[in-house]
This record gives structure tokens, C-alpha cells and sequence, in this order.
């Protein structure tokens, strides 16, 4: 039972830092213009 103690906070702690790495990554626009990226690939250089 006093693994809980750490392993609730733990996981907390865990969930905030993929929050703000998604955050980041939205907010450094990461997630803009996938559309292209999947037809670059097939085009020919």
C-alpha cells in the first residue's frame, strides 16, 4: 500500500511532462502540414 504514495505522484508528474511535450510540439508547429509530408514522399526528386 506505500507504493501508492509514489507511484501516484509519479505518474502525475509523468502525464504532466507529456502534456507539455505535446504543448511544445503544437506550439512549435510540428503538427502543420502533414498532408504534405505524406505526397512528398512519394514524388520523385
Amino acid at each position: 500500500m506505500d507504493i501508492l504514495y509514489l507511484l501516484i505522484p509519479l505518474s502525475v508528474v509523468l502525464a504532466l511532462v507529456i502534456l507539455a511535450g505535446l504543448w511544445w510540439a503544437v506550439d512549435r508547429g510540428q503538427f502543420e502540414g502533414i498532408e504534405q509530408e505524406g505526397s512528398r514522399i512519394l514524388q520523385d526528386d
